[in-house]
């Protein structure tokens, strides 16, 4: 969709509008490169002399200046072996998205350089997440009851750790528990308002809010108890 000034975003209705920003949000705060993405309760689509109410939707900015270079594998990546993507990773599951597959990652490549960079390797369409997982069909998605009783750690021996989520190309990943502990401690140093800020930014209610940040942080406080 192309806005008035010419600036072209990617827009998603539904459920996962909401849970993308969240996550996309998260995903930025401890480091990680991400698209400016918004959301919107409401909107105004011109079409010719049509002019119709929208209802809420994920607004994602198509920046200038960047190129889509195909997708990348979570598996076969330059940082594969390494601690930040294996925290990415855990950060996915934390979040309880299900969809981690090879075509919801993209590459972007930039035309001048950026903080040392001329490619960003991005994961998105992160709208499958805060729900609950299913073992061999979808799981739920912005379902905060399945959320809050979606478990995080199933156990941790010999310095690995292992998750009971099924998460199709990423199942059964090599995680170590300082993979944890090192997402755990970027994810902590967020303030209680910081977290509040992420879902305020996604339309949700403070109560609703306050309950997905609740069980955020206790994943994170079992995460840095792996030491």
């Amino acid at each position: 969709m192309r806005y008035p000034q010419g600036r072209k975003w990617s827009v998603k209705l539904g459920p996962e509008a909401q849970t993308e920003v969240v996550v996309s949000r998260l995903i930025w705060a401890v480091g990680f490169h991400q698209p400016p993405t918004y959301y919107l309760p409401k909107w105004i689509l011109v079409e010719g002399k049509s002019v119709t109410t929208q209802a809420a939707a994920r607004f994602r900015l198509e920046a200038p200046g960047v190129k889509k270079d195909g997708p990348w594998a979570w598996d076969t990546n330059p940082f594969a072996g390494r601690q930040p993507l294996s925290g990415l990773y855990v950060l996915m599951v934390m979040v309880d998205n299900w969809d981690l597959k090879t075509s919801n990652n993209v590459i972007y490549q930039l035309k001048e350089e950026h903080d040392g960079a001329s490619r960003w390797y991005i994961v998105k369409d992160l709208g499958a997440s805060l729900g609950a997982n299913r073992a061999l069909i979808h799981g739920t998605r912005n379902d905060l009851p399945g959320f809050e009783k979606e478990p995080f750690i199933t156990s941790a021996k010999n310095g690995r750790v292992e998750f009971t989520h099924i998460h199709g190309a990423c199942k059964n990943k090599n995680v170590t528990a300082a993979d944890v502990q090192w997402i755990s401690e970027r994810l902590a140093r967020l303030s209680r308002d910081q977290w509040r800020d992420v879902f305020r930014a996604a339309g949700y209610g403070e109560s609703e809010g306050d309950r997905y940040i609740a069980r955020l942080r206790q994943k994170v406080a079992d995460g840095l108890a792996l030491r």
